[in-house]
């Protein structure tokens, strides 16, 4: 076979990555170094994934001839560039499954094969259970899926049944359960004890933090992994700040924003696998990665960082 100079190798791939649609710069797919954001370990696998994820909760339930796809490709493109892999969907959450899979198979190989692929199962009965994962793996446009959950606890026994099932197959590789109210904690915990769970998925926030009472202890000490919804309260932690200057206090931090500095509170607990914050927007998408960088706070600094956080909000 006739060798080729590294060059020349560069440009054909640069090349290939352009008619992808994914042109990323080429220092960034070469370098040794890799992301610079924190990763976290699933504790039952010791596989690293990144701290920071994308959601998909209203913000990629959009038709896939919508104007607003070409938006949802840059903050796609710039979430994979910065070493991000964890996008988050649901059935429950419209068309995001469908903008999910289109993005993903609009994305080259060299990042695809990185995209940790996390839905959910959110229906009644065995039988519509297995559509429904047999339509995300459709919709996704994938033979894999990394983590499949049980949204809410609905059916739980019946599709755990089927989950196992298609682990067994390799057809999925986590195992999971979520809710989005603290109210479902103790339930939460009963299955994942008794079920042997790999990964749960709650709610978690500088201003709702009772999880930090009894499921994430009870999750780090059990090996489970954390996955953290809604660490904006769904945007009413920008609005109590709307107008205000972040004190100097967090830049100690490496916070440039007050977003990253209700994510990196989030992260400063060391049961948090990752967060995934939900948004179309670009320059939102790279202020929640930043919060992955940098240094975090713990001990007696956490809760200095929590009281300082507070007294702002």
């Amino acid at each position: 076979m006739k060798s080729i100079s590294r060059s020349l190798f560069l440009k054909k791939t640069a090349a290939f990555l352009f008619s992808t649609g994914l042109a990323f710069p080429l220092k960034k797919i070469f370098s040794k170094e890799g992301s610079d954001m924190l990763l976290r370990t699933i504790q039952k696998t010791g596989e690293k994934i990144p701290a920071i994820g994308l959601g998909t909760w209203q913000t990629m339930d959009i038709s896939p001839d919508s104007s607003e796809l070409n938006t949802l490709k840059e903050v796609w493109k710039e979430f994979l560039y910065q070493g991000g892999t964890v996008v988050d969907s649901s059935p429950m959450y419209g068309k995001s499954e469908d903008i999910v899979g289109v993005l993903a198979s609009e994305t080259a190989e060299e990042f695809k094969k990185k995209i940790f692929f996390a839905t959910k199962v959110w229906t009644r009965g065995e039988s519509a259970g297995k559509v429904q994962i047999e339509a995300s793996f459709r919709k996704f446009k994938t033979d894999r899926i990394d983590l499949f959950q049980i949204h809410n606890l609905l059916d739980t026994q019946i599709h755990l049944k089927t989950l196992r099932s298609l682990r067994e197959k390799g057809k999925i590789r986590y195992i999971g359960l979520t809710h989005y109210v603290s109210s479902a904690f103790s339930e939460m915990e009963r299955i994942a004890k008794s079920e042997k769970i790999e990964f749960i998925q709650i709610p978690y926030s500088i201003v709702s933090r009772e999880a930090e009472e009894r499921i994430l202890p009870f999750a780090e000490s059990n090996g489970i992994s954390v996955l953290i919804n809604r660490p904006f309260e769904e945007g009413e932690l920008f609005r109590r700040v709307r107008g205000k200057i972040l004190p100097d206090y967090f830049r100690e931090w490496d916070c440039e924003s007050f977003g990253q500095a209700f994510l990196k509170f989030i992260l400063s607990n060391s049961a948090v696998t990752c967060a995934i914050p939900a948004t179309s927007k670009l320059a939102h998408l790279k202020d929640n990665i930043r919060a992955g960088q940098g240094k975090l706070p713990s001990g007696k600094d956490r809760e200095e960082f929590r009281k300082r956080l507070l007294q702002v909000l």
